[in-house]
């Protein structure tokens, strides 16, 4: 099997992996580090947690390093652009420890936080600038940043970029950019949006697919329950009162349910917080910080955390709200089961929700196995018939007469819910 040494990375990238415990590299990195080092045009194709971001920092900071070329005042020499804060900082903490013994500067331009120290910090200098699409167009506006000596462009979480409405940002910054430079684009999905963002950005790429689009980690056991939405909350902290649960991320659709959530789970004496796109960029760093060192057992938390955040040894992921879009239930349980772990995946789901469920397992190409073994299963609705038969094959003959008791139940109640049509009136 290719080890590192056989890619041809630099002395000082290898000793870095090294300390981190990485001998081999995984199937997304064997593929990407060869020809982004040979200055190919590259469109990467990788479900989440499957090393993707070492797979181009690697060859990034090899390349940076090589060419012996100092940092210049405001012009980096080569830009990560990323959707959300956690990731950016993510990259650049990742930059920290696989690029120790470079003489590469480094650092993250994101929103949320003073602008200044970033206007300050490009002055002096960096080789390397991971950025927020919004911040990088706040720098490049006041004269504070230049683009046009980037050797490298890397475009991360195209299609999360695309779902957050970025797109006409990450047309403006390319304009920024030099005709002559290598771009890497790397996406968990490939959509039509980002296959022609694609196409305007790259020149005759080498496309790298990893995995098939929105599958999940195999070593991800999943499943749904059914329950009320007024029920959900007291199944969660049910849940959570079982000690396997180590370590959590628990999702939801709402700024306010995230914080209503954390509240509960809190004065149920269980340590968590919650983060989303209304606190402060400090504050949702502390939460992040205490979550990642275990100071915090569960992190509850919006879309905004279903990537860009790595962190060892969640257990689980729990959506107490189904996702919207389907594929964003592809990276949220992709928090668990990194580095070759193992995870749970739990969703929780409503009648009204059903057809996100459905969408979700026809992206995934698979069922999620439905189970019925706690307190407040049992919701009858007329909508939970949508759910057919199939999703339901199990093999858990209790869930299958569960099941047909619903179907029965809701064309019962359908019939004598009907309402009568009102009597013609002159």
């Amino acid at each position: 099997m290719q080890d590192f040494k056989d890619i041809g990375l630099s002395k000082p990238i290898l000793r870095a992996i090294a300390a981190k415990g990485y001998a081999v590299p995984t199937s997304i990195q064997a593929k990407v580090i060869k020809p982004m080092l040979d200055g190919r045009d590259l469109l990467g194709i990788s479900q989440t947690g499957t090393g993707k971001t070492a797979a181009f920092l690697l060859p990034t900071l090899h390349l940076l390093a090589s060419s012996g070329k100092k940092a210049l005042q405001r012009e980096p020499r080569a830009l990560i652009l990323a959707p959300t804060r956690e990731l950016a900082g993510q990259i650049d903490k990742s930059i920290g420890a696989y690029g120790r013994e470079l003489p590469i500067r480094s650092m993250a331009a994101i929103g949320g936080v003073s602008i200044r120290p970033q206007m300050q910090t490009l002055k002096r200098g960096v080789h390397l600038l991971v950025a927020t699409p919004g911040r990088l167009i706040d720098l490049l506006n006041q004269g504070s940043a230049s683009l046009r000596s980037i050797q490298v462009f890397v475009l991360d979480e195209a299609d999360r970029m695309l779902d957050m409405g970025f797109i006409h940002d990450v047309r403006k910054i390319a304009g920024h950019l030099p005709m002559e430079r290598q771009t890497a684009l790397f996406s968990a999905t490939m959509p039509k949006a980002v296959r022609g963002l694609a196409g305007s950005l790259l020149s005759t790429p080498v496309q790298i697919e990893v995995s098939p689009p929105s599958t999940v980690v195999k070593k991800v056991m999943q499943k749904v329950l059914f329950v009320p939405q007024k029920e959900k909350a007291k199944l969660l902290i049910e849940l959570l009162y079982d000690q396997k649960i180590k370590s959590a991320l628990v999702f939801v659709r709402t700024k306010y349910t995230a914080n209503r959530i954390s509240e509960k789970i809190v004065k149920s004496g269980i340590r968590a917080d919650a983060i989303h796109g209304n606190k402060s960029q400090n504050a949702r760093q502390r939460a992040l910080d205490k979550f990642q060192k275990g100071k915090l057992r569960v992190l509850v938390a919006t879309d905004i955390a279903s990537r860009g955040i790595d962190v060892k040894g969640v257990t689980h992921v729990i959506n107490f709200d189904l996702p919207n879009e389907p594929e964003s239930y592809v990276h949220r349980i992709g928090r668990t089961a990194r580095a070759g772990n193992n995870g749970t995946a739990i969703s929780f789901c409503q009648s009204n929700e059903i057809h996100h469920l459905k969408g979700i397992e026809k992206v995934i190409r698979e069922p999620i196995p439905a189970s019925s073994e706690h307190h407040y299963c049992g919701e009858k609705s007329p909508k939970s018939e949508t759910r057919t038969m199939e999703f339901f094959e199990t093999g858990n003959n209790k869930n299958k007469n569960t099941i047909n008791r619903n179907k029965n139940y809701a064309t019962k109640h359908r019939r004598h819910s009907r309402k009568r049509k009102p009597a013609l009136t002159s």
